[in-house]
């Protein structure tokens, strides 16, 4: 009966090592930079004032004083060591601080 027991309380120990090892700890999504979605872009278009641009998009994360007609948007979503998503917006102004052009770049996927 002892020896039962023994088995039985080996077996139970050894399957709750067991099924411990394959769970793995919940990774938060990480969402850093500017985050904005296709409808946001969808509002973009050409003779936007600055302000507008802002209020869509918010601050940019880069307005480089060396390219003051060009505002530069950055987007990334990471799971643990897994980046999902990262992109980069780039919007430019003409003299009157109006935009003149944008491209999206698609840096990881």
């Amino acid at each position: 009966m002892k020896q039962l027991l023994n088995k039985s309380l080996f077996l139970t120990i050894v399957l709750a090592i067991g099924s411990c090892s394959s769970l793995s700890p919940y990774k938060v999504p990480v969402l850093q930079g500017n985050i904005y979605e296709q409808k946001d872009l969808e509002k973009l278009s050409e003779g936007l004032t600055r302000e507008q641009v802002q209020f869509i998009f918010g601050t940019a994360l880069i307005k480089d004083p060396f390219h003051q007609h060009r505002w530069d948007y950055y987007n990334s979503v990471q799971i643990g060591d897994e980046k999902i998503t990262e992109t980069k917006l780039i919007i430019n102004f003409n003299d009157d601080g109006l935009v003149e052009s944008w491209v999206e770049e698609k840096l990881a996927d």
